[in-house]
């Protein structure tokens, strides 16, 4: 039976800075732990585990050779990932989460406290085993960084995944226009979104969509095809995955990400 603490609430800003704080907080950092670890909530399969499968199907025939997970958070996708391919790289802007992913593959459990209501906590611990991934975690390295900066150059990647994570970059059109250099041609892009476009993340003028452009407005999808369109082809038509994000006992946060999926074909 969980344990029940209080717990002070932290207090954050609303700055660019004080934005990616956010992911640092303990109660951040406990959320993403559950909704990657946790049950599944109001009848949604959990999200990180059904994105790997999504990318897992779309590489049948293909070969599995190397992944990397951009905005890995707590590490689901990556380790399910590393269940079909030969090394997984999961990258996060957070220190926090890498810290996370990394003491469950080091150790195979990790702890957390979720928000029940007010200032009452309790107490919840997970294994890699409850899931089966044990075997394969070895393949998985997890690395902080930021998607925007990163060593374009150095590696060549069977699949990307980048999974809600193009609404909170600065320049989501200039990461499009170059994430092509880490895949093989005939690679795999697997992008999810919710499309939650804010000035804080992402600078008005830099929003692939979801704004009016000379009086026409302009979808996020079309933004993304057309950054996309030199040097990708869509392998299928977008659809729409379910995921939530526990805030207390009684308050979750329901979200549909646009999923797509590119083949790198120059």
């Amino acid at each position: 039976m969980a344990k029940t603490y209080l717990q002070k609430q932290p207090f954050c800003k609303t700055s660019l800075a004080a934005s990616y704080t956010l992911y640092e907080s303990e109660t951040s950092v406990a959320q993403y732990c559950d909704a990657h670890y946790g049950p599944d909530k109001l009848g949604i399969a959990n999200f990180p585990a059904h994105m790997a499968h999504l990318c897992a199907s779309a590489m049948l025939g293909k070969p599995k050779r190397s992944a990397l997970d951009l905005g890995c958070a707590a590490g689901r996708a990556s380790f399910e990932l590393a269940t079909c391919f030969d090394q997984v790289t999961g990258i996060d802007f957070s220190s926090r989460f890498i810290e996370i992913a990394s003491r469950l593959k080091e150790r195979g459990s990790i702890g957390y406290r979720l928000i029940e209501e007010g200032e009452l906590i309790s107490d919840h611990e997970v294994l890699l085993s409850d899931f089966g991934l044990e075997a394969t975690a070895h393949r998985v390295t997890f690395c902080p960084g930021n998607a925007e900066r990163l060593d374009i150059h150095c590696h060549c990647h069977d699949l990307v995944l980048v999974a809600n994570l193009i609404d909170r970059l600065s320049k989501p059109g200039k990461f499009l226009s170059e994430i092509h250099k880490l895949l093989v041609v005939g690679g795999l892009l697997v992008i999810s979104s919710p499309y939650n476009w804010l000035d804080h993340f992402t600078p008005r003028q830099q929003w692939l969509g979801g704004r009016f452009r000379v009086g026409t407005p302009i979808t996020s999808l079309v933004g993304l095809k057309k950054k996309l369109a030199k040097h990708f082809d869509a392998v299928s038509e977008p659809q729409d995955v379910e995921f939530v994000i526990r805030k207390t006992a009684r308050t979750f946060q329901h979200n549909i990400s646009q999923v797509t999926i590119w083949r790198r074909v120059c």
